[in-house]
């Protein structure tokens, strides 16, 4: 049974209280997080709120329920609140395709927003597509969701796989070697990150030692770190993510990897850092956000009200992703006057982000011609120790622009087909 919860749009702090962050991690059932019971914008969010993705997934949910209560402390979108409805995919396609069946179908959303998995994104945008539904993917990186699988319903916040490889590969073969090894999540995000970083080292003239495939939600690495070790490459490159990712660097601390062989990799979150030793922390990535940006306007004030919603945790690149998703819905309909998909799908294309949104010192703004934003990558080293805060665990040497990262328009594969 779907759970309401319902007050005005002026009590917005009762409600944030009442939906509480605390459960987050429990949601089974159908979730509702409601701004007021008549004549609302229905919103529907599905990320894996359970297994290797609920700590990323519940931190897109607190960007998404903040950025509605600052929209409906305005007015919402064309003078009506907005209602959240929040359903769980479990990292499973066929689960995803259901809820996203069900938000549209029965309980009539006219926006969606997810999935942080990349191959439940990829479904999903099929069923939005079908049902003319406008959606932003808040969390899925494959290549394939703003490149060959584009629709013209279908934007997305987080980078591609390209852009995060671009981002970083030239830095990892100057400084650590151009022998590469490749521990690799075995789905589609996983397969295009390696892909994007291979064909980088092999432009650079590197050499591929190996790329060791891993079911989501491995928990044993050690057969996987053995052949990588038995390859003896300058580089070992650490792609999974999550639950995944933290598991996998524990062990690589614990056999000894990292005083061997130079560990690192590309995406790197803020949630898997905080979730490992301290001497796990190692290598250089790309986080695509992240919460210490002294003097960009905004932050300061994003970091401080985040931390008042999430018991005094930072931000995260999630957070952010799910703010900014729900942000763009209500900046664009509101500008254009209108909840039709395909006029507001028309309107986001070359739309930028205002500064309250961008948080990040660089142009942001979705590409007209494959629906990705342009968005930054913050490059850096992990942190053994923190620096100062406790949840200070990246050092930022640069932020590269998105226009930077990211592939023309024209190599992307894209072909938006517009509704006649």
């Amino acid at each position: 049974m779907t759970k309401r919860l319902k007050l005005g749009a002026v009590d917005s702090r009762a409600l944030i209280k009442a939906g509480g962050v605390a459960g987050l991690a429990q949601i089974a059932a159908p979730f509702v997080w409601s701004a007021r019971a008549a004549d609302t914008i229905k919103v529907g969010i599905i990320d894996p709120f359970t297994g290797v993705y609920a700590a990323v997934a519940q931190n897109e949910l607190i960007g998404v329920k903040y950025a509605v209560e600052q929209i409906n402390a305005k007015g919402g979108v064309l003078g009506r609140p907005i209602e959240l409805l929040v359903e769980d995919s479990a990292n499973d396609v066929g689960t995803g395709v259901q809820k996203a069946r069900k938000l549209i179908e029965r309980d009539g959303i006219q926006f969606l927003i997810g999935d942080v998995n990349s191959g439940i994104a990829l479904a999903i945008a099929q069923v939005s597509n079908e049902k003319k539904v406008l959606h932003i993917v808040s969390g899925g990186h494959t290549d394939g969701i703003t490149g060959k699988d584009c629709h013209w319903n279908v934007y997305r916040v987080c980078n591609t796989t390209k852009m995060e490889a671009n981002s970083v590969a030239e830095l990892l073969f100057n400084k650590y070697g151009k022998k590469w090894h490749f521990i690799t999540p075995d789905y589609a995000f996983g397969h295009t990150l390696q892909e994007a970083a291979q064909a980088d080292l092999k432009k650079f003239g590197g050499t591929v030692t190996g790329n060791e495939l891993t079911p989501l939600g491995t928990t044993d690495f050690s057969a996987y770190l053995i052949k990588a070790r038995a390859a003896n490459p300058d580089v070992l490159l650490v792609l999974p993510q999550g639950l995944d990712m933290v598991n996998c660097l524990k062990q690589v601390a614990q056999f000894g990897i990292d005083k061997q062989i130079h560990v690192a990799g590309l995406q790197q979150e803020l949630e898997s850092l905080e979730a490992m030793p301290p001497e796990a922390r190692v290598g250089i990535w790309m986080f695509e956000w992240y919460w210490k940006q002294p003097g960009v306007p905004g932050v300061e004030k994003f970091v401080a009200d985040i931390r008042q919603r999430s018991g005094g945790k930072v931000p995260t690149a999630r957070t952010w992703f799910g703010y900014t998703s729900m942000m763009s819905y209500a900046l664009v309909a509101n500008q254009a006057k209108t909840l039709d998909g395909v006029t507001l799908a028309k309107a986001l294309g070359n739309f930028e982000l205002p500064p309250e949104v961008k948080l990040q010192p660089n142009k942001c703004y979705y590409r007209a011609g494959d629906h990705q934003l342009m968005t930054s990558a913050f490059v850096g080293e992990a942190l053994t120790k923190p620096a100062g805060d406790p949840e200070d665990l990246f050092k930022v040497d640069t932020v590269i622009p998105g226009d930077k990262t990211s592939p023309p328009e024209s190599e992307t594969g894209c072909t938006l087909q517009w509704p006649a």
